[in-house]
């Protein structure tokens, strides 16, 4: 089993930054592909960033390249997603997801590539 914990949501303004941090369990998260996503109301759960096991390799939404990034750190369990120039429309619950059995991913882009999945935490930018 894998726990997949998030932080670091709240509220700003819009052309603001946050920095969304996702802690996980288990020993061997240095594998795990690891991804972003987020859920605006009454929308599906959208693509937003996602790294590789190593994290040469990066993904991003056509939506959010160039204002965010997507980081790990292997020897904290933990991948960030740090969001600049901040959007109303990036208002949404963020979800961080771990595809435990590749470290790389051609359909990175899916929900369903990935197993694991955390809580989710809100962002809301005010317009």
């Amino acid at each position: 089993q894998v726990q997949l914990v998030e932080s670091g949501g709240g509220l700003v303004q819009a052309g603001g930054s946050l920095r969304l941090s996702c802690a996980a369990s288990g020993r061997t998260f240095s594998t795990y592909f690891m991804g972003w996503f987020r859920q605006a109301p009454g929308n599906e759960r959208d693509f937003v960033a996602a790294i590789s096991w190593s994290g040469t390799s990066t993904y991003y939404a056509d939506s959010v390249k160039g204002r965010f990034t997507i980081s790990r750190d292997n020897a904290k369990n933990t991948v960030y997603l740090q969001m600049n120039s901040l959007k109303p429309e990036d208002t949404a619950v963020y979800y961080c997801a771990a595809n435990t059995w590749r470290r790389n991913s051609g359909s990175y882009y899916r929900p369903n590539e990935y197993d694991y999945w955390g809580q989710g935490t809100q962002v809301t930018v005010s317009s």
